[in-house]
């Protein structure tokens, strides 16, 4: 099921003409076959298409952001389904839950190049030469380091920038001359996706010297960890802000007067959500019946929210596990089977 959403994401944002995605066509498909089937592609996206191991990555990109959307959205009425059937139509409108698909996508595929970088697994593209520069050394140590000599190691850390750029020539450039209002909101959700890794980079330090003295420190910049990632998305879909076209033709502004306009690292979007509590096929929404809650919490994942209102059903279910264990010398664990039980609750 991953590939399917992105076979459905990719389709929906690659700058590529729809006209051979006919009713009942083959909708699984992946950066590769996209590149293999349109032959009009031209300026970046044929650069890209050129190069194999980075449409890879690219792809392998594009599902560390479905995960992290899975897991980010587990408990919630929408949990990010990879069911072609609900993701195609709900990314077709502007509300909170697109925003955040289009953020953490392409943050994921920032992150994937990146890595790839780092790893060896894209060649060319070096690593972040620029934090050697005798500027940036007196600033950042200036900002963040204790006394003592230290240098930059020799790439200096991951190549944020390299990535950044692979992020916004696929994902970005099919837009590139259009103003609409789906258009912006979609653009400023993807550079918010970006800035979430770029503006949370983190130096990292190693000690060199006698005893552990650390008379001399070699540095680096490091991406935080992608869960971090997603868990800062998730707070920005929370707080997103609902926009309206602005007066230019050529902005957005908060629908709200009373509401600061939102910075580069906050989420927008110009359509209420649907409430997700029943299948509805236009939509894209399956509903909440069958899914799992927890009877006690009042949160996202409680009966009553996640249930909307429907009540639950529980039932307690019985699982054999290996428990009192005990460790023999040498070298074998040995456990008995006990059996626990636990109470399940699923929405009405």
């Amino acid at each position: 099921m991953h590939a399917v959403l992105v076979s459905v994401y990719l389709l929906l944002v690659t700058p590529i003409t729809l006209t051979w995605w006919a009713a009942g066509s083959q909708l699984v498909m992946d950066p590769r076959t996209i590149c293999k089937k349109t032959k009009r592609l031209r300026g970046k996206m044929a650069e890209i298409c050129s190069k194999q191991a980075l449409v890879d990555q690219i792809r392998l990109g594009v599902e560390l952001g479905q995960r992290e959307c899975q897991y980010q959205f587990r408990f919630r009425r929408w949990n990010c389904t990879s069911s072609r059937k609900s993701i195609r139509k709900v990314l077709l409108r502007d509300t909170r839950e697109t925003g955040f698909v289009n953020a953490v996508l392409a943050a994921g595929v920032t992150y994937q190049v990146t890595r790839a970088c780092t790893t060896g697994e894209l060649l060319g593209c070096s690593c972040d030469r620029k934090m050697k520069s005798k500027k940036n050394k007196k600033r950042l140590k200036m900002a963040s380091m204790p006394e003592g000599d230290w240098e930059w190691e020799a790439c200096g850390g991951e190549n944020i920038d390299f990535g950044l750029k692979k992020s916004k020539d696929f994902l970005d450039t099919r837009y590139k001359k259009r103003s609409d209002m789906k258009t912006l909101v979609k653009l400023h959700n993807y550079v918010a996706g970006r800035m979430a890794i770029k503006n949370h980079m983190r130096t990292e330090c190693k000690c060199h010297g006698l005893s552990g003295s650390c008379t001399l420190k070699t540095c680096w910049r490091k991406m935080p960890p992608f869960r971090e990632v997603g868990n800062r998305l998730k707070e920005r879909f929370d707080g997103a802000v609902k926009v309206i076209a602005g007066n230019d033709g050529q902005s957005f502004m908060p629908e709200d007067s009373s509401i600061k306009p939102p910075g580069k690292t906050g989420l927008v979007y110009s359509e209420e959500s649907p409430h997700f509590c029943l299948p509805n096929n236009t939509l894209g929404s399956f509903g909440t019946q069958g899914r799992t809650c927890v009877e006690t919490s009042p949160g996202e994942e409680g009966c009553s929210i996640l249930c909307c209102g429907r009540g639950s059903r529980s039932h307690d279910e019985t699982e054999e596990k290996n428990c009192k264990c005990k460790f023999l010398w040498c070298c074998e664990v040995k456990c008995e089977k006990c059996n626990e039980t636990r109470t399940i609750s699923t929405c009405l």
